[in-house]
């Protein structure tokens, strides 16, 4: 299911996970993920939250955990890693 930041704070809709993308066209994924950090969801602080996005270098990363994401994965995505890293994400969860 395509994740839009309105119907999850809006709708309250239920999701398992986020996977973001950074660049998007009406705000970039660091504001979503504010937006939704911020907001009284009920899972808003909870829900995991994985960045992709072809910003890959060290700062890049912490970026997106200072930003209140649970991960990171660099495009092009393989598959072993964003399965690697939801399964991690995931089980943090638990």
């Amino acid at each position: 299911m395509l994740f839009y930041p309105n119907r999850f704070l809006l709708r309250r809709e239920r999701y398992d996970l986020i996977l973001m993308d950074v660049q998007m066209p009406v705000m970039d994924g660091y504001q979503a993920t504010d937006a939704i950090r911020k907001s009284e969801h009920p899972r808003a602080r909870i829900i995991p939250i994985v960045v992709m996005t072809a910003d890959a270098f060290h700062e890049d990363v912490m970026r997106a955990y200072s930003a209140g994401m649970n991960g990171h994965i660099a495009k092009p995505i393989d598959q072993k890693v964003l399965y690697q890293v939801i399964s991690e994400t995931m089980a943090g969860q638990r």
